[in-house]
C-alpha cells in the first residue's frame, strides 16, 4: 500500500474521524491533489535515518493542517473553487477547524517519546497560529516590500519548516538537526512562493493574482519600483482582464527587472539552502537534494537559452 493512502487511513482511524465519512471524504479528495506537499515530513524523516512507519503519523498531521489551511484560505480570498461553494461555509470553517485538532492527534498518537510529541505538537500548534496571522496579513494586500516578506514569513514558509521539523523529529532526529531542517524548510517555503509568484504573474489567461488586484512579487515590483513604464503597467491594471493588455502588462514586468530580481530572490535563497544541506550531518541527503535542484532548475534552464555562462555549484 503507498505510503500516502496508509497515512490517510491512519487519519481516518482516527476517534471521531472514524464516524465522520463526510470529513474522511474530504480529506481523501483534498489531500491528494498537495501530494508533494504534505509529503515532505516523509523526506526530512528519510534523511535523518527514520522509516516510512515512523512517518506515517507526521504525515498525516500535514495532511490535515494544509487542508485546514486551504479550507479557511479559499473562504477567506473567495475563491470560486472552493469547498465553500459547494457545502456552505459553516460547515467548510467547522471541517477546517476539525482538521486541526485532527492534526494534533496524530502526532498524540505516535508512538514517539513524550518530549517529541511535546515538542512536535507545539511546532504544529505554532504554524497554525502563525499561518492564521499572515492570512489576516495578507487580507490586506501588501503595498510594499517589506509588507510581501511579511506575509511570506507568516503565510507562506511556517506550514514547510514545521513539516520539516515534525518529520525529523518522528524520524529520530536531535533537536538541533531538527532545527536545522525546519530552517532548511523555512527556505524551501520561500523559494516556492517565489516560483508561484512568477508563474502565476506570467500565466494566461490572466489569473487571480491579477483579476482580484493581488501583489504577487514581480507585480509589486512593477507597481512600486521607479522605472519608465510604472504608470503605465498601474493603467494596464484596470483592464487585464483583455489578453493584449495582459501581454503588454507581462511584458513590462520583463524589462522593468521584475522578473530579474525575482530570479535574484530564488538564487539568494538557493544558495543559502544549499549551504545549510551541505553543512547538515544526515544520513541520506539525496531526495533532499533533488527537491533543492528541482527548485533551481527552472533558473538554470532560463540561463542556458539566453545563453548565460553559469558557474558550478
Amino acid at each position: 500500500m503507498e505510503t500516502h493512502t496508509l497515512a490517510l487511513n491512519f487519519v481516518c482511524d482516527l476517534p471521531f474521524l472514524r464516524e465522520w465519512p463526510e470529513l474522511q471524504d474530504l480529506l481523501r479528495r483534498g489531500s491528494l491533489p498537495n501530494l508533494d506537499a504534505w509529503r515532505l515530513p516523509a523526506l526530512a524523516c528519510e534523511a535523518v535515518g527514520g522509516t516510512p512507519e515512523q512517518a506515517l503519523p507526521a504525515l498525516a498531521a500535514l495532511a490535515c493542517e494544509l487542508l485546514s489551511i486551504i479550507l479557511f484560505d479559499d473562504m477567506l480570498d473567495e475563491d470560486v473553487r472552493g469547498e465553500h461553494q459547494r457545502i456552505g461555509m459553516p460547515i467548510t470553517a467547522n471541517y477546517a477547524s476539525a482538521l486541526q485538532s485532527a492534526g494534533l492527534e496524530a502526532i498524540l498518537r505516535s508512538e514517539a517519546d513524550p518530549e517529541v510529541k511535546l515538542a512536535a505538537m507545539g511546532s504544529l500548534n505554532q504554524m497554525m497560529l502563525t499561518t492564521a496571522f499572515g492570512q489576516h496579513c495578507d487580507i490586506g494586500n501588501p503595498v510594499d516590500e517589506e509588507g510581501y516578506w511579511r506575509v511570506v514569513e507568516t503565510k507562506s514558509s511556517p506550514y514547510f519548516s514545521t513539516a520539516f521539523y515534525v518529520g525529523a523529529l518522528l524520524g529520530g532526529a536531535s533537536f538541533e538537526i531538527a532545527e536545522g531542517l525546519r530552517q532548511f524548510g523555512h527556505l524551501h517555503g520561500e523559494l516556492t512562493q517565489i516560483h508561484d509568484d512568477f508563474n502565476d504573474a506570467m500565466a494566461r489567461p490572466a489569473n487571480a493574482d491579477w483579476l482580484q488586484g493581488r501583489s504577487s512579487l514581480p507585480i509589486l515590483f512593477a507597481q512600486v519600483v521607479d522605472h519608465p513604464d510604472r504608470a503605465r503597467f498601474i493603467e494596464l491594471r484596470r483592464s487585464i482582464a483583455d489578453p493584449a493588455v495582459l501581454e503588454e502588462a507581462q511584458a513590462i514586468l520583463v524589462h522593468s527587472g521584475a522578473i530579474s530580481y525575482c530570479v535574484d530572490q530564488l538564487m539568494q535563497r538557493h544558495q543559502k539552502a544549499q549551504a545549510m544541506l551541505d553543512d547538515m550531518p544526515l544520513v541520506h541527503r539525496a531526495a533532499l537534494q533533488t527537491l533543492l535542484d528541482a527548485q533551481i532548475s527552472p533558473v538554470h534552464k532560463l540561463f542556458r537559452e539566453l545563453g548565460v555562462e553559469q558557474s558550478p555549484r
